[in-house]
C-alpha cells in the first residue's frame, strides 16, 4: 500500500470527524426521546438532555469545515457554512408553553425562555470575538503573503459581512436575533451545502474531478436537500405536525450522504492541504 503522509492522515481524520457530527446529533435525539418525547423539531432537543451533544457537534462541524473547505466556489460556500454552524448551536429555537417537558416558558407566543437568553448573550459575544480574531488572522496572513488574497478575499469579505450583520442585529434588535436567528442560520447552512454539491457537479476541479456517477449523486443530493427545505418550511406553516423534525432529520441524512461522497472522492489526494 502507498505510504500515507501526515497531512493526508490528518485530513482523513477531519473528514471522518465531520461525518460523525450529524450522526452524533441524530443519536442524541434518539436517546433523548424516552424522556423528552417526540418534539416538533431537532432544534427543540436543545432544551433536552441532547443539548450538549447538539451544540458540541455543530461547533466541531464548523471547525472541520474551515479546515477542509479547499479552493474555488466550494471554499467560499463551505467557509460561510462554517460561520453559520455555531449560530445554529448557540441560538435556541423559540418554543411554546408545554412543547418541551420540564421547560417553563413564560410567554404566550413561541419564545426563548429567560434562562436561555442569558446564556445567549455570553455565547454571541464569544462567537463575535472569536470570529473577529479569525478574520484578523486571515487578513494578516494575506498581507504577509502566506495565503493568496485572490483566493481568500471572497471568504474574508463574506465572513466580515456575517459578523457585522450578527453584531448589528444583536445590538439593535436582539429580540429579532432570538426569534429568527436559529431558523435563518439553519436554513442558510443547508442551502449552502446544497450549492456546494451543485458546484462539485457542475464546476468540478480540473485536478480531481468526480466520476460521472458521483456528479449525478451530487445533483440528486442538492435537489433533494432544496426540496426537503422547501417542503419543511411550507408544511410547518400549514400543518400542526412534527414535520420540521422529519425535515431536519432528512436534511442531516442528506448532508451525511454528501459528505461521505466528498470523503470517498478525495480520500487519496496526494496533497489534501492544497486540493481538499
Amino acid at each position: 500500500m502507498p505510504a500515507v503522509s501526515t497531512s493526508q492522515r490528518t485530513y482523513r481524520y477531519l473528514r471522518l470527524t465531520l461525518a460523525g457530527a450529524p450522526i452524533a446529533i441524530m443519536l442524541a435525539v434518539l436517546f433523548a426521546i424516552p424522556d423528552a418525547g417526540v418534539l416538533p423539531s431537532v432544534s427543540h432537543y436543545f432544551y433536552s438532555s441532547a443539548r450538549t451533544v447538539f451544540s458540541a457537534a455543530l461547533v466541531t462541524a464548523a471547525a472541520c469545515l474551515l479546515a477542509l473547505s479547499g479552493r474555488g466556489p466550494q471554499r467560499v460556500l463551505l467557509d460561510v457554512a462554517a460561520l453559520l454552524a455555531p449560530l445554529i448551536a448557540i441560538i435556541p429555537t423559540p418554543v411554546s408553553p408545554g412543547e418541551v417537558p420540564g421547560v417553563v416558558v413564560d410567554c404566550a407566543a413561541p419564545c426563548v425562555p429567560v434562562g436561555f437568553t442569558d446564556d445567549l448573550d455570553n455565547a454571541v459575544a464569544t462567537y463575535l470575538a472569536i470570529g473577529a480574531a479569525v478574520l484578523a488572522i486571515g487578513l494578516v496572513l494575506a498581507r504577509r503573503g502566506d495565503i493568496a488574497l485572490r483566493d481568500t478575499g471572497p471568504t474574508l469579505a463574506l465572513a466580515a459581512a456575517v459578523l457585522a450583520a450578527t453584531t448589528l442585529v444583536w445590538t439593535l434588535a436582539p429580540d429579532q436575533l432570538v426569534r429568527y436567528g436559529h431558523a435563518v442560520a439553519a436554513f442558510g447552512f443547508f442551502i449552502l451545502i446544497a450549492l456546494v454539491a451543485l458546484a462539485e457537479a457542475l464546476r468540478p476541479s480540473d485536478t480531481h474531478p468526480p466520476a460521472r456517477r458521483t456528479r449525478i449523486g451530487y445533483i440528486v443530493v442538492a435537489v433533494a436537500l432544496l426540496l426537503d427545505l422547501a417542503a419543511t418550511a411550507v408544511s410547518a406553516m400549514l400543518f400542526d405536525l412534527p414535520v420540521v423534525l422529519a425535515g431536519e432529520l432528512v436534511a442531516l441524512a442528506l448532508f451525511l450522504v454528501f459528505w461521505m461522497m466528498q470523503t470517498a472522492q478525495k480520500w487519496s489526494l496526494a496533497d489534501p492541504a492544497l486540493r481538499a
